[in-house]
Formats: structure tokens, C-alpha cells, sequence
């Protein structure tokens, strides 16, 4: 994938973020849109490899549109300025938590995990660390998880979740409304000719983490 020609695109989207740019321009995200989805075919090849639960995942499912839902919102830019690739069971529709490329300028990064899950799973998640808080713990240690457990995505309620006390071990797990651990990207890594190695290792190293998520949202 060109990814030059990719970051190009879209800081100059961020600064003509407007329909008539983005028409004329439309060649150039045709030929984007076309390497996302050969990048999303990688990667599910790649990660299959390890997780059989996204094999036969549909790649088209997988890309995000770059399209913004303004109806709720103040700013009524109508394109997204980054892009992103979402692989989980089920599609990046499912309840489930999958792998996750952003893709951006100044803010590239890989995270796996479930970011603000609906309150069904909210709950089960909270109620799993809570019940097997040692297996938790015990993941979070291994290759240092805990320094990808990023405040910056990952918020936390400011006191404890109903029906949960403040002593509890896993106290400050509980807080989150996202579980989600992120890997930042610098620009160089895409540049490598190992890329898609490098960051499906680091997914791969994150599954365990994954998989108790998942595990708690299919209870």
C-alpha cells in the first residue's frame, strides 16, 4: 500500500473539507479505497493465523466509510480525515471485540480490544475482571499491557460502578467504559517493509487480552 499517497490525500482533506474537493479529488480515494481493502484482505489472512473466530470475515465489512454521521453533531465536516480497518468476529458491527489499524497523519495506531461497549456488555466485562480478577491480572502483566491501557481512549467513571466497592482488587479496571489496548504508530513504521508483520505481531500479542473481553461478552 502507498501510504504517502494516502497521508497525502487526507491532510489535504483536512484542509478543503468540503463536497466539491472531495468530487474532484474522488479518483485519488478510489485508488485508496481499493488498497484499504486489499490492506483489510492482509490482515485478515494474517491474524486468521492465529484467531480462526475472523476467517471467514467479509474485508468490505471491515473498512470504515470516510463519511461522517453529522446529524448529531456541531461539526457538519462531511469527511472523516483518517481512516480505519476494524477486524472482529462478526464485522465492525458486532458486539464483539476485534483488531483495529487507524490510520492518520499525525495520529496512526493499532488497538485491540472493545471501545465503549453498550451497557449489556459493559456490565459482563466489568463482572468478569471482577470474578477472575488473577487471570486478568495476570494478562494486563505479561508484555507490559498495562502501558498500552490508554487514558487517552479508554475512559474511566470518576467513582466506583454501581454494586461494586472501592476495595475491590480490581478497583481501577472497573472504572473503564472502554478496554482497549493501543500501540501508536510512528510514520517510519509504515515505511518498513515488515509493517504488516510487525503490527500483526503486536496484535498477536494482544490477544489474550481479546479474548477475555470476548470471552465475557459471549457469556
Amino acid at each position: 500500500m502507498d501510504f504517502k499517497f494516502l497521508f497525502d490525500f487526507l491532510t489535504e482533506l483536512s484542509l478543503n473539507n468540503n463536497k466539491e474537493w472531495f468530487d474532484a479529488n474522488r479518483p485519488r480515494y478510489e485508488t485508496i479505497k481499493k488498497s484499504m481493502l486489499a490492506l483489510a484482505t492482509q490482515l485478515i489472512a494474517e491474524i486468521s493465523t492465529f484467531d480462526s473466530t475472523i476467517q471467514n470475515i467479509d474485508p468490505k465489512s471491515c473498512v470504515f466509510r470516510i463519511n461522517r454521521d453529522v446529524r448529531f453533531s456541531k461539526d457538519k465536516s462531511p469527511y472523516k480525515t483518517n481512516l480505519g480497518i476494524y477486524i472482529a468476529k462478526g464485522g465492525k458491527k458486532s458486539v464483539f471485540g476485534g483488531y483495529y489499524l487507524h490510520l492518520s497523519p499525525n495520529d496512526a495506531f493499532l488497538a485491540t480490544g472493545l471501545w465503549m461497549p453498550m451497557p449489556p456488555q459493559l456490565k459482563a466485562i466489568r463482572q468478569e475482571i471482577d470474578y477472575n480478577f488473577a487471570t486478568f491480572d495476570k494478562i494486563m502483566k505479561a508484555n507490559n499491557c498495562n502501558l498500552y491501557l490508554s487514558s487517552e481512549i479508554d475512559q474511566k467513571v470518576s467513582g466506583m460502578p454501581k454494586g461494586y466497592d472501592k476495595s475491590n482488587p480490581a478497583a481501577e479496571y472497573l472504572k473503564y467504559k472502554s478496554f482497549v489496548l493501543l500501540q501508536k504508530l510512528k510514520s517510519d513504521d509504515f515505511y518498513d517493509d515488515f509493517f504488516l508483520n510487525k503490527i500483526t505481531h503486536k496484535f498477536k500479542e494482544f490477544k489474550p487480552f481479546l479474548d477475555f473481553i470476548n470471552h465475557a461478552v459471549e457469556e
